[in-house]
């Protein structure tokens, strides 16, 4: 993440993200970006729902939602567990 992307987050910033020596990364929790929020729909289908949408950082705009780039990470990561917290809910 880039100095702009960390103040873009704002009060979210310590929530989702970490300084790892002088460089900011994405948290990441059970395999995936900290702020992003995964679910089971009614047809079975993993739903995905990213926290901080408006203040993500430049990378995650970079990966438009749907290009085939998305899609391919989509597959690529599509067989990995939810959060426990959603599998507990």
């Amino acid at each position: 993440m880039s100095g702009e992307d960390w103040h873009r987050l704002g009060h979210d910033a310590d929530n989702v993200a970490h300084f790892i020596g002088n460089r900011a990364y994405l948290k990441m929790h059970d395999g995936h970006c900290a702020a992003l929020e995964t679910g089971i729909a009614a047809d079975g289908r993993r739903e995905f729902s990213c926290t901080i949408y408006e203040q993500r950082p430049q990378l995650c705009r970079d990966l438009e939602r749907g290009s085939p780039h998305c899609e391919a990470e989509l597959i690529l990561k599509g067989d990995r567990p939810p959060s426990q917290k959603l599998q507990l809910a």
